[in-house]
């Protein structure tokens, strides 16, 4: 049974949110429902947040975390490769792509991962996801089960792109599809902006919420039916990350840790990049902006720097240690610019921010729980982030990577 009309006043009385049925007498009938169940649906406790946001950055004490570098890793690849590949053949491994966002920055009105970086022929970042994913599946001669989360915004063209492209060539059967939870959008004080008369400004709610997305999806049941013992979850950006990684699943399960985080060495010391830590003898990531001068110059015992990985958001965790977790996680209120209805009911489209959005953050997932490791791997190789559409992190950096690693564009 739906929410009703009644049922709804007082939910959006409760939190001052009365307004957000201001047009409702003149919606047509699938428009009020629509309405209706999108209060349904909505916290609006998340929104009290904003009022006290100061206390949600407070942080612990940053004690150094140590990585697993490189020549460690060289060292033991051949075992960490095969515990991985074994893992994997006994389908105890799924990959979840992040893949809720749009191409807004790269100037594309699409889904993310449908932009074509290619230049002779298309080139889809997808396309280059799915490939280093068939790396895996080729060599362990099993596809890997394969999540990924879409968002109310992007979800149709998503399904329909991959489907019309065959899923590069990947198995259908082992692809499912789930949608990412959605959280409202404020002005600075907490007052929800309408994006339609009949809908409420909402965004995804951040990378963090993907395991609670999952979860209300129904597909952690067969996730669990399946066996599936590891999550190895990644944003979609990164063109050359490599997916279900044999030697990173193989390190992470002889270290015996709850989370493995790929990581890369900072190349300055202001790099915007989170870094690797322990935060009150728990893993945790430390953004670049919180960064003092002093955690930037401490050294380990070796004379390099303490704080000198950054993550790429390619984690791999233990479900059964993510199913532990009981606590709510953290929010995080984002200043952005929300489309949104001014008081005369008219769209507007802001220049500047003009309020809030609310998100979780994978980044407090990891510091929920009892620990990580941190698994270097070279930048040049797998690190290749398609933010901007120009300069620093950008299509043309990407591009850049992907000749040098011998992918023809």
């Amino acid at each position: 049974m739906s929410m009703t009309l009644e049922q709804a006043r007082e939910k959006l009385k409760a939190h001052g949110q009365e307004h957000v049925l201001r047009y409702y007498e003149e919606l047509e009938e699938d428009q009020k429902r629509m309405l209706l169940d999108q209060i349904e649906g909505a916290d609006l406790f998340r929104i009290e947040a904003c009022r006290h946001k100061e206390e949600l950055t407070k942080r612990g004490v940053i004690t150094p975390l140590a990585a697993l570098q490189v020549p460690e890793i060289e060292k033991n690849r051949e075992n960490y490769r095969a515990l991985g590949l074994e893992a994997i053949r006994q389908g105890k491994v799924g990959a979840v792509l992040l893949a809720g966002g749009m191409g807004t920055r790269l100037g594309s009105s699409d889904p993310k991962g449908m932009y074509n970086i290619g230049l002779t022929r298309e080139l889809y970042i997808f396309q280059c996801l799915f490939n280093n994913l068939m790396e895996v599946v080729r060599e362990a001669g099993v596809f890997v089960p394969f999540f990924i989360m879409t968002s109310d915004t992007n979800h149709e063209a998503t399904v329909k792109f991959l489907t019309e492209h065959q899923f590069f060539g990947y198995d259908p059967d082992c692809i499912y599809f789930f949608q990412q939870e959605m959280a409202v959008a404020t002005d600075y004080q907490g007052r929800i902006y309408m994006e339609k008369k009949w809908k409420m400004a909402s965004s995804p709610n951040g990378n963090g919420g993907w395991f609670a997305s999952l979860k209300g999806s129904g597909l952690l049941d067969k996730i669990s039916a399946m066996g599936i013992e590891w999550l190895n979850a990644f944003a979609v950006d990164n063109v050359l990350q490599r997916i279900a990684d044999p030697c990173f699943i193989g390190a992470t399960i002889s270290r015996d840790c709850a989370v493995g985080a790929k990581v890369v060495r900072k190349n300055a010391p202001d790099e915007k990049v989170g870094v690797m830590c322990l935060e009150d003898g728990r893993p945790s990531i430390v953004e670049y902006y919180e960064l003092t001068q002093e955690l930037m110059d401490a050294k380990d015992e070796n004379g390099d720097p303490a704080y000198n990985f950054g993550v790429i958001l390619n984690y791999l965790f233990k479900v059964k240690e993510l199913e532990k977790v009981k606590d709510v996680l953290p929010l995080h209120v984002v200043e952005k610019k929300i489309p949104c209805l001014n008081e005369e009911g008219k769209p507007v489209n802001p220049q500047v921010p003009n309020g809030y959005k609310y998100e979780n953050l994978i980044l407090d997932m990891v510091h929920m729980l009892p620990s990580c490791l941190p698994y270097e791997v070279v930048r040049e190789k797998e690190f290749a982030p398609v933010k901007n559409k120009t300069g620093i992190d950008s299509v043309e950096s990407a591009r850049a990577l992907l000749v040098q690693n011998g992918v023809e564009l």
